[in-house]
């Protein structure tokens, strides 16, 4: 799986493919509405890409500021963009950057 449109439609199957780096698993646990696990594929990485992944779920779960944090971490300023877009965002960027072909 290599973009965006093939990542959202794996959204209906009951697990993430198997391909998927933590950032990107935490992504699709995400886009099934998973916090928990969503949060638990991130929360001990160190990767600027996971601090990211992590200050995103930081902000859609209302926690400003552990999301600052993170985005610190990051090294992004927090977005004004809605939570959807950010989430297409990152996932796009994770997916032209690290995502294994299948």
């Amino acid at each position: 799986m290599t973009d965006l449109k093939s990542f959202i439609a794996s959204l209906d199957q009951p697990a993430p493919p198997r391909t998927l780096g933590r950032e990107l698993r935490a992504l699709w646990w995400a886009g099934r509405s998973e916090w928990a696990r969503a949060h638990g594929q991130v929360d001990t990485a160190s990767s600027r890409e996971a601090a990211w992944v992590h200050a995103y779920l930081h902000r859609w779960e209302g926690d400003l500021g552990n999301a600052g944090y993170w985005y610190r971490r990051a090294g992004r300023d927090m977005p004004d963009q809605s939570l959807d877009e950010e989430w297409r965002e990152i996932a796009d960027r994770l997916l032209t950057t690290h995502a294994p072909a299948n």
